[in-house]
């Protein structure tokens, strides 16, 4: 069983083709530009791998040139949940991705992510902040466990799309852009590097769970800004 927020049945930001996005509960991290903390809690619905197997294949041939996703929240916080439904999805011929920070990776505990790998096709890799310092500020957790998994998927030779959601004033500098360019050149399985903007569409959800929003006062950021990141990152 697995604890889910929602789902989706047509996406096209989150993987190659239309897609079948499954959001998991439960997460680890506090990012400040975070626009699900209702997802933060672990809980709400639970399903089995088969009834949401069956709720993707009412869809399937949507799905050729697409597939399944999952995300959160962090879903490796549920990783046997995951396993399960990408397994399903796989004797379905799907393609399969998983959205994750990688912060529930234990590189002296890797069993689990290696029985992942078998049936995850693609890896959206959240790539937050290089600095380990900066990481806690923007997201109360240390980045030592996702820098390791970054570089376990490329040592299993693991197809990786890296995000990375730029914030004014706080990682749209140029120096902090190169600093993350210099992590990713050091990997050699990543196939696309997607900048993703700031935005406040979730600012509302904060005041719905009486949570304090934590960059009020600060913008989005502008097209030079966006212009001058996706240079850097995504050649």
């Amino acid at each position: 069983m697995g604890y889910v927020h929602s789902y989706e049945t047509f996406t096209t930001v989150d993987g190659p083709g239309i897609r079948f996005i499954l959001f998991l509960t439960g997460c680890p991290l506090r990012c400040k530009y975070c626009h699900n903390p209702d997802t933060w809690k672990l809980g709400n619905k639970n399903y089995t791998a088969q009834e949401i197997v069956d709720q993707i294949l009412k869809y399937k041939n949507y799905y050729k040139n697409g597939g399944v996703t999952i995300s959160g929240g962090e879903p490796l916080l549920q990783i046997d949940f995951v396993i399960e439904v990408l397994k399903l999805c796989k004797e379905n011929n799907l393609h399969t991705a998983v959205d994750t920070s990688g912060i529930t990776f234990d590189i002296n505990n890797k069993e689990k992510f290696i029985e992942l790998n078998k049936y995850c096709d693609l890896f959206l890799l959240d790539i937050k902040e290089v600095d380990e310092q900066k990481h806690i500020e923007l997201t109360g957790k240390s980045n030592k466990n996702i820098i390791d998994f970054a570089y376990f998927l490329d040592e299993c030779h693991k197809k990786v799309w890296i995000r990375h959601v730029i914030v004014p004033t706080i990682n749209t500098d140029e120096k902090n852009l190169l600093d993350t360019r210099k992590f990713l050149n050091t990997l050699h399985n990543i196939e696309k590097v997607e900048v993703l903007p700031y935005h406040t569409l979730g600012k509302d959800k904060y005041t719905k769970l009486g949570i304090k929003y934590p960059l009020e006062g600060i913008r989005v950021p502008n097209d030079e800004e966006i212009s001058l990141a996706r240079k850097i990152l995504e050649k």
